[in-house]
């Protein structure tokens, strides 16, 4: 099975990357299930229910959040509607939405996705991901109960993030590290067959500050005082992202490659897919 994970789409420049990558790499490299973090498209903070429906016409499958889930109020209300939006699943109880979706993909494979937030300096601090996970992969287990198990990990620390694919070594399929919007080079199958990468980087202008227009956060720096809200850089964006193809009979990973297309970055094309 072939899939694709995209990084966090941080403002207009980031979701034009997608409506206008996202068509040509289903078309090129037919995955079986493409999912996207949207947790900073509406301008950088949240997501609207129209940026999540464009998102899905684009040719995603399922959309992940993070710590910005709910910074658009209407999500609160909207979330309930659309099971294949997911926002983390270690989120105290009671939180509206779902954390995790069993997803029937069009070749008639499952895939267990879902989301998990880190509690090592990020905002605001959910319950622990770690048994929050193992719950849901006790529930339905890779090769038993899905085809393929994709987990977005949601996390400011490298430390924290390798852990935690260590902890699903064997029961994933695939586990991407979202928020810090930096493509990491340490794309890799864990020894118990499931492919890791340390951050998937976003879909956003790299002529910024993790994709914020430059000035704010450099007087921030600089002055330790607040001017004026963050906005996202709208220069052209690089799309980024990660694909993976795992073992049919298993589901666990056969190959892992990075995604880049765009913007300012090298690009990387997923040379084992090239026809």
């Amino acid at each position: 099975m072939r899939l694709i994970f995209l990084g966090d789409v941080v403002g207009r420049s980031g979701r034009e990357a997608v409506t206008r990558e996202l068509p040509g790499l289903r078309a090129r490299y037919r995955p079986d299930l493409v999912v996207v973090n949207g947790e900073n498209a509406a301008h950088g903070f949240g997501i609207t229910e129209e940026i999540f429906l464009g998102f899905l016409a684009a040719g995603a499958d399922v959309v992940t959040l993070g710590n910005h889930s709910f910074d658009q109020r209407e999500a609160l209300v909207f979330i309930e509607r659309h099971p294949n939006l997911l926002r983390p699943v270690n989120w105290p109880a009671g939180c509206p939405g779902r954390g995790a979706a069993l997803v029937d993909t069009a070749s008639g494979r499952r895939v267990l996705v879902m989301q998990a937030m880190g509690r090592v300096m990020i905002e605001p601090v959910l319950d622990d991901p770690f048994p929050a996970v193992a719950r849901e992969l006790e529930a339905c287990p890779l090769g038993l109960g899905c085809d393929a198990v994709l987990v977005d990990f949601h996390a400011e620390t490298s430390s924290e993030k390798m852990a935690f694919g260590h902890f699903c070594d064997g029961r994933a399929s695939l586990v991407v590290g979202t928020h810090t919007h930096v493509p990491t080079a340490d794309h890799q199958i864990l020894p118990g067959g499931t492919a890791y990468l340390t951050d998937a980087g976003m879909c956003g202008d790299y002529d910024s500050v993790i994709g914020m227009e430059k000035a704010e956060p450099l007087q921030r720096f600089l002055r330790k005082l607040p001017v004026e809200r963050m906005r996202p850089a709208e220069g052209p964006a690089t799309l980024c992202g990660v694909a993976v193809e795992t073992d049919d009979r298993t589901g666990k990973a056969l190959m892992i490659a990075p995604l880049r297309l765009g913007g300012r970055l090298a690009e990387a094309r997923v040379a084992p897919w090239e026809g």
